[in-house]
């Protein structure tokens, strides 16, 4: 039996995404110098919404971003049994002495965010690095990585699933948590 228990609905995303992004201009103010990558394939997602209210919120069209294909840079590349295809990546950029602005969906394990660290250094050596994360599941680290901006955090052990659903992807947006009994 599968327990399904929502953790955030379509407004509660909204209101955190327009709180994350109050707390991305308070350190960044006009993004002068900062690129927003998201990290394929779900925080494109949250990566876009993400720039579409900083635009709104800035009020300007300019926002350098793009988006992060981590594919090749995972380390269970070879131990899945399925191969990995990769997305076509957008980042026609340098991130050469950037501020950047790292997007996911869910931080887990960290090895993702590991991935994608890596994978952003084929772009230049940035200045800096930030982790925004829709949800934080603390108690579940492999690796030293802990995000800057956090939209929610939840407890949950190793045998629940925390499954974010898009408009874009599936219809309709919301957060689960979802344990097998």
């Amino acid at each position: 039996m599968v327990v399904e228990r929502q953790i955030l609905n379509q407004k509660d995303i909204q209101i955190t995404i327009e709180r994350l992004c109050h707390q991305l201009i308070e350190h960044h103010d006009s993004f002068e110098n900062t690129v927003i990558i998201g990290v394929q394939p779900r925080g494109k997602f949250l990566s876009s919404r993400i720039i579409v209210k900083l635009k709104q919120l800035l009020n300007t069209a300019n926002l350098e971003s793009g988006s992060l294909d981590i594919s090749f840079y995972r380390d269970d590349l070879r131990r899945r049994e399925e191969p990995i295809v990769p997305d076509i990546m957008d980042m026609n950029l340098s991130l050469e002495g950037k501020n950047v602005v790292l997007i996911d969906d869910v931080m887990f394990t960290g090895r993702s965010i590991r991935s994608a660290i890596d994978a952003l250094m084929a772009f230049g050596r940035p200045k800096s690095v930030e982790l925004l994360i829709l949800i934080d599941r603390r108690f579940s680290r492999d690796l030293p990585i802990q995000p800057n901006y956090v939209g929610r955090t939840v407890d949950a052990i190793d045998s629940e699933r925390v499954i974010v659903e898009w408009n874009e992807d599936v219809g309709k947006d919301r957060v689960l948590m979802v344990k097998k009994d």
